[in-house]
């Protein structure tokens, strides 16, 4: 028997390393980026062309590289970061798995262009899907310039399931801030398409988030400042009326490296209690500085999720350090009453210094007796008893009359009693020469109601998606989706990977009736909205699609106006709690029983379900 197992080539297993490490565009950044503040860089170019599906160049004046170093550093585990595997507990760098490179060269075309400071002349290096076509001398600067040109040329299975241009480039612009907000030292170019989206200066945290975030957001912030043996904890977190409902700024950074950490997210979370409704997020941005021995960064291929040796102590830390902020903006001024020019107050010395006014008391008055100018009025003398009596009689009448209520509705058509062996099938059917049914709803949530096979009880958030939607596309095949102005338009406040993202929408969000417009900067005024949906809030209803199509929503071009109107009608249908009349759920359920698939959302959610007569039989 022939052996079976073999060994992979280097080029397949750098492809296979690809797909945990380069996902998208911005990972290419994130990798080379990472690489250039490794190499003790203090200005990256970063330059785009299609989002990075054509072209993804970083410029940066690090140490460079020689000639072996240029070639050795697209091999797989090459790397100049780490010589033992203890070193992997004491890291001072971003990289170390010298994976990067290789999975880049797997799948693009790159060109390299290095020069070490002490060299005369640098190296130009072209590899091509892991095959080094060319390396020769080149007369370049200090530093290192990558060009990665047609990423996932040769996996086009890859290439095929990215997003649209728009939700790629927000991608990015979500990378670059994470890793420019740590590195307030470095100088940042981001240019995309030939204009230019960020340039940073050096200078001091602060300037960094204002120059990445707005200058908007300075006032916003509370300084923090822990010291301590175990963490030192610096940073700023944002004031309880500044809380978002969604797209919070939070970042943690841990030695300069940017991390996800639930844990300390609740931390954080519960410094709020009672100061921000429990449906918002407040803002943060906070730096951890550990000893690199107390965490390992090595669980995760994008580094991001870190293991933290105290994390109970810091957790701890943490609480007491935002606390103490949040202590600090919500202090109040005491008066002090020793001060000079402070208003005298007289002591009291246990005279009686004032007489005090003269009372009149009339002590013939009575408001419940007849007054002679009054006669006409009706005596306010009650019998009690009598009232009591009555009350009594009264109760015990409401009591009968609920009992004959409900043996009447009882015998009212639509509500017979089920004939034997009937299915648990839904009957359609809509009779408006019959009396409406009589709904019952529970709990603000669920709306109960008889039919032939059973009880069917529907969710009436649900149900309302489902109508709204339905009416939705099916006035974009008519074309007459009608828009409704804002008397006051309302100002949409975005940041720039939000930004990018609307840029890509306006033209799917004018067709479902929306009129948005730029106001500057990243804020936008909405002007108009689809008919039908007032009340709602409609820069809930613009951020929920934007989040959304950030995360991956609606990746073919063909389902963006599905995808919006989806979102719309999930914004604007019945919250739940809300108490509807007998009319609204009548109108409600008629017009769910009339769409062609009423028992799901177009998302798959279950609309309705049916509780057969043979279950409920069962229950007696």
């Amino acid at each position: 028997m022939s052996d079976i197992i073999k060994l992979l080539p280097d080029s397949v297993a750098n492809q296979i390393a690809a797909g945990e490490v380069i996902q998208r565009p911005a990972s290419v950044i994130k990798e080379l980026v990472e690489n250039a503040i490794d190499a003790e860089a203090t200005s990256v170019q970063i330059i785009l062309k299609d989002a990075g599906r054509t072209l993804i160049q970083i410029i940066d004046n690090g140490v460079g590289m020689t000639e072996t170093d240029a070639r050795l550093a697209f091999e797989r585990h090459s790397t100049s970061k780490i010589r033992k595997a203890e070193d992997l507990f004491s890291l001072h760098t971003m990289g170390f798995r010298g994976e990067a490179l290789a999975s880049i060269a797997a799948i693009a075309q790159v060109e390299l262009r290095t020069r070490r400071r002490d060299a005369p002349l640098g190296t130009k290096l072209l590899i091509n899907a892991s095959v080094c076509e060319s390396q020769e001398p080149d007369m370049c600067p200090v530093g290192a310039n990558f060009m990665v040109k047609n990423l996932f040329f040769n996996v086009p299975a890859r290439r095929k399931f990215l997003k649209s241009n728009q939700v790629e480039l927000s991608n990015i612009v979500k990378e670059f801030e994470k890793l420019a907000l740590v590195n307030s030292h470095v100088e940042f170019t981001l240019m995309h398409n030939g204009s230019v989206m960020y340039k940073l200066t050096t200078g001091s945290f602060l300037q960094r988030i204002t120059a990445v975030m707005g200058r908007n957001l300075e006032s916003q912030l509370i300084p923090v400042n822990v010291d301590t043996s175990i963490v030192r904890i610096h940073g700023f977190v944002g004031k309880p009326e500044n809380a978002r409902k969604r797209s919070a700024l939070q970042y943690f950074f841990v030695n300069g490296r940017y991390m996800k950490h639930p844990y300390f997210h609740k931390s954080v979370l519960s410094c709020y209690d009672q100061l921000i409704p429990a449906d918002e997020q407040p803002n943060y941005f906070l730096i951890f500085d550990v000893d690199p021995e107390s965490i390992d960064v090595n669980i995760h291929p994008t580094k991001t999720e870190i293991k933290f040796e105290n994390e109970a102590p810091i957790w701890q830390i943490l609480a007491a350090g935002v606390k103490e902020a949040l202590g600090r903006f919500n202090e109040v001024p005491s008066i002090d009453f020793d001060r000079e020019g402070a208003p005298e107050i007289p002591a009291y010395t246990g005279k009686r210094d004032v007489n005090p006014p003269e009372i009149n008391v009339d002590k013939s008055y009575n408001p419940f007796k007849q007054s002679g100018d009054n006669q006409h009025r009706q005596s306010y003398t009650v019998d009690w008893d009598q009232l009591y009596r009555n009350f009594e009689k009264k109760r015990d009448q409401s009591l009968d009359e609920a009992q004959n209520d409900v043996l009447l509705k009882a015998e009212m058509p639509g509500t017979e009693p089920p004939s034997e062996g009937g299915g648990a099938a839904l009957d359609m059917g809509l009779h408006t020469d019959e009396p409406s049914t009589l709904y019952l709803q529970i709990k603000g949530h669920y709306i109960v109601g008889p039919i032939k096979s059973g009880l069917m009880i529907i969710d009436q958030h649900r149900a309302h998606i489902a109508t709204l939607f339905a009416r939705y596309m099916k006035q974009l095949s008519e074309h007459s989706i009608v828009s409704q102005t804002i008397l006051f338009p309302d100002v949409l406040h975005l940041n720039h990977a939000q930004h990018v993202v609307m840029c890509g929408l306006l033209p799917d969000l004018e067709k479902m009736g929306f009129s948005v417009s730029q106001l500057g900067n990243d804020d936008w005024a909405v002007s108009a909205m689809p008919s039908g949906i007032d009340g709602a809030d409609v820069n809930d209803i613009l951020m929920q699609v934007i989040d959304s199509i950030e995360n991956g929503g609606a990746p073919i071009k063909s389902r963006i106006m599905e995808h919006i109107a989806l979102k719309v009608a999930t914004a604007a249908a019945i919250p739940y709690g809300r108490k509807l009349t007998q009319e609204e759920m009548d109108v409600l359920v008629a017009e769910l029983l009339s769409l062609p698939n009423p028992n799901y959302t177009p998302d798959g959610h279950t609309v309705l379900a049916v509780i057969p007569n043979e279950h409920i039989q069962k229950l007696f």
